[in-house]
């Protein structure tokens, strides 16, 4: 089968919020991807429901578009640290990347990881420097910024020697020069067709497809998604897959899809340079290789980074349980998880040894698990998880080491102090400091274990001005003890409806968590004590009524309101002792032993509280 038209891939590349769903968007509008009376919403390939409301790409995803008889293929890849092993995969798949570099922030953290990425690829990236229309651009400072960066990351001649272009995504505008009139992508799309050049068809030789993603169908079950480097695939060939462990298997290829626009559609057959979506390959895995009977050429494997962090996930016990959720049983928790590590390669799932009633699930970070929990409870599961912890290693010499990340904080001058003393605290250690026009530049490499619970500390300490930006670095040796949360917790100790009386009375010992008539149950955390022992409370006693009324003495209560914690924050806040409860409506804290005699039993006993 020869080409139709010559393909080319790319990826779009990025630190978070740097515009790459936007470029894409752009990319899709000027091809004529939509209908003229189609109504089109903004970051159309973020189409995750938590992708739209957090304004980040979780989800690598593909689509594609034609520009002068020449099919180009797009990969929006995620720009979190969390999901850094997505973008190392779709790297394998691409002929250039697009480095997206905001035009006053200039190259952030998660720039550097992900042009290394690409540069250890052998790939030659199209700088375009975004947002050109900013107030406080410094392009051209940004420019040499990059080109600093290349350099330390040791990029060759040829990588050293990268077309620069300059534009404003959510305009769909790209530049050759600052001051050049153009109006639309056509100078971007012009630089990828000649930087990249037309690739030599292969579609005549030997099959040879490296799966780099999965997906999941409901009727037609796992999908494999990767490119054709050599020859054509088609649908019900009889193939073989070079597997993870050495071994070959026997297959066949039910359906192949490729995409167009934003669609996967069937196709009889795809050839060498697209990339396809293989479906009847039921245990088909990242970095596996499918060819010709008998003449598979392994591709070398695509490595699956280990998880950092993990937690577990146990049915929701409370007395609440089973009022909001559908699914509540430790075989409905099973069932979802399995149905998760179809696709969700970075995550590993095994069996509590001490119970039957739940498991520890491991990640990348606590984004990546906490984007699974909520995921979970929007499709109607109640569950219980405990504080993450970090997944220790054993080096060469059996020494114990920990994930270090690398940590980056602006903040205004007047708070840089606080900032450092915390980190210090946290066993982190300064690598670089700027300080220019107030503010204040400073990289640290700290423990993750440091930083567990330290998100709002540092909104708290920096008074919301602050940004802090962090990603996983290396293992280290074992840093020793790391302080925990300095305060206790206000514990109910009944069953009730809180009232305005008893939380007002409350207000004085801490931080209230819960409105006046919210519905409370013993062992859940209803505050944030003070001091730093637990208390337990009373949050539903009333005001006894008398018969005389003095002048004043009945006016409304007026109470503080509570502080919510998002998902995130709940689990970074939490002890060792302590759970999240999360239902489909609900976010709520509480004591992994309900029961205050049983917790004072369990801590004479040594037990876990």
């Amino acid at each position: 089968m020869k080409q139709e038209n010559p393909i080319i891939n790319i990826a779009v590349i990025a630190h978070v919020d740097a515009g790459k769903s936007t470029l894409v968007d752009a990319f899709l509008n000027q091809s004529h991807v939509f209908r003229d009376n189609q109504k089109v919403v903004d970051c159309v390939m973020d189409s995750n429901d938590l992708e739209r409301e957090r304004g980040i790409t979780i989800y690598s995803k593909n689509c594609s578009v034609m520009h002068d008889g020449i099919k180009i293929n797009i990969v929006d890849t995620p720009g979190h640290a969390d999901f850094s092993s997505e973008v190392e995969r779709i790297l394998k798949t691409v002929d250039t990347v697009i480095l997206l570099v905001d035009a006053s922030e200039g190259p952030m953290p998660q720039t550097r990881f992900v042009l290394n990425k690409s540069l250890e690829q052998g790939l030659r990236p199209i700088l375009f420097i975004n947002k050109i229309d900013k107030k406080d651009q410094r392009a051209e400072e940004v420019v040499d910024e990059v080109f600093d960066l290349f350099v330390e990351l040791h990029a060759n001649d040829e990588q050293l020697d990268f077309p620069i272009l300059y534009g404003i995504a959510k305009e769909g505008i790209a530049k050759y020069e600052m001051d050049d009139d153009s109006t639309d992508l056509t100078p971007l799309f012009d630089t990828i067709i000649k930087h990249v050049g037309v690739q030599e068809d292969l579609s005549l030789e030997p099959l040879q497809m490296q799966i780099s993603s999965l997906a999941y169908d409901d009727y037609i079950g796992r999908l494999g998604i990767g490119r054709i480097s050599s020859g054509t695939i088609h649908e019900g060939d009889q193939l073989e897959v070079a597997k993870r462990d050495g071994s070959f298997e026997k297959v066949k290829v039910n359906q192949v899809f490729v995409y167009k626009g934003l669609s996967r559609v069937p196709v009889k057959a795809a050839p060498a340079g697209d990339i396809a979506v293989v479906s009847g390959i039921a245990d088909i895995s990242i970095g596996e290789t499918i060819g010709e009977v008998d003449q598979v050429q392994p591709m070398e494997m695509i490595e699956i980074e280990k998880p950092t962090l993990s937690m577990n996930f146990f049915v929701n016990t409370s007395p609440f349980a089973g009022q909001e959720g559908d699914f509540i049983t430790t075989r409905h928790l099973k069932a979802r998880l399995e149905k998760e590590l179809e696709v969700n390669v970075g995550l590993e799932v095994e069996p509590l040894p001490d119970t039957t009633e739940g498991f520890k699930v491991s990640g990348r970070g606590e984004l990546h698990l906490s984007i699974l929990i909520e995921n979970m409870r929007r499709e109607g599961y109640e569950l219980a998880v405990s504080k993450p912890e970090v997944i220790f290693r054993t080096d060469e010499s059996g020494h114990k080491t920990e994930p270090i990340e690398e940590v980056v904080a602006n903040v205004p001058d007047e708070y840089s102090g606080t900032v450092i003393a915390k980190l210090n605290q946290r066993k982190g250690m300064m690598t670089q400091m700027n300080s220019e026009e107030g503010w204040t530049d400073m990289t640290f490499e700290v423990p993750t274990r440091g930083l567990l619970g330290y998100q709002s500390e540092f909104i708290n300490d920096t008074h919301g001005e602050g940004t802090l930006v962090r990603r996983f670095d290396h293992f280290e040796r074992y840093k020793g003890d790391i302080p925990g949360r300095q305060n206790g917790v206000l514990v109910s100790g009944v069953n009730g409806e809180t009232m305005a009386y008893s939380l007002f009375n409350l207000s004085d010992r801490g931080t209230l968590l819960v409105d006046p008539g919210t519905k409370v149950y013993e062992g859940m955390i209803i505050g944030i004590n003070n001091r730093s022992d637990d208390m337990v409370v009373n949050p539903i006693k009333n005001k006894k009524l008398t018969n005389t009324r003095a002048s004043g003495s009945d006016e409304a209560l007026k109470l503080i309101d509570p502080k919510v914690f998002s998902l995130e924050e709940a689990l970074e806040f939490i002890e060792d002792d302590e759970l999240v409860e999360v239902t489909p409506q609900h976010i709520r804290l509480r004591k992994k032993i309900l029961s205050e005699l049983d917790r004072r039993r369990a801590r004479r006993g040594g037990g876990n509280q």
